[in-house]
């Protein structure tokens, strides 16, 4: 007889899922859709390599699945699925594509009704050209999530989404003068 805590439910397949996937994509996709490593040395100056940024996002996701089966050995008793669960995650999709269309497409379109004598190519790396897509493409993101768990709308809500796009901002786009935010590396 197995013993329960080795018993595959849905949530111990997850954590071993986005483990696997996490390590995949560190030991085949990052080295191989990189140009340098995680750190790069060139005349004597050290910075941060192409593979950094992707790396720490799959390290987080790989400790993010490794918390879930942490998560998992505590229940025995697999409970019953939650019917709304595919609903949930039909509007969690959504939302989220409708945050990644507005960060793709909110800079190329403030550039094209108040600078029509640019191209966004050409100001993509320029304040506040540059931050336009991403924060309100993020703010919405955070923001809409954020409601969605809490089943209602708020001013709290509102300012976690600022909040994070702001630090995001500070963190990545201040600190690295060579990085430039998403989406603006793919236009």
């Amino acid at each position: 007889m197995r013993h329960p805590s080795l018993r595959l439910t849905p949530s111990r397949m997850l954590g071993a899922v986005v483990i696997v996937l996490a390590v995949l994509a560190l030991l085949v996709w990052v080295p191989n859709d990189t140009v340098s490593g995680y750190v790069q040395s060139k005349r004597g100056r050290v910075s941060i390599g192409d593979a950094m940024a992707p790396g720490l996002a799959f390290g987080l996701m790989a400790l993010s699945g490794a918390l879930i089966l942490w998560e998992t050995r505590k229940s025995d008793a697999p409970g019953q699925p939650d019917p709304r669960g595919p609903a949930f995650l039909a509007v969690m999709l959504g939302i989220c594509v409708v945050a990644l269309t507005v960060m793709i497409w909110a800079g190329p379109l403030a550039v094209a009704l108040f600078a029509p004598d640019e191209t966004y190519r050409n100001l993509r790396d320029a304040a506040p050209w540059k931050h336009i897509g991403f924060a309100l493409g993020g703010t919405g993101l955070v923001t809409a999530l954020v409601c969605l768990v809490e089943h209602r709308f708020s001013r709290l809500a509102l300012l976690i989404g600022l909040a994070t796009v702001a630090v995001l901002i500070g963190v990545f786009d201040l600190a690295f003068d060579d990085l430039l935010l998403p989406p603006n590396g793919d236009q």
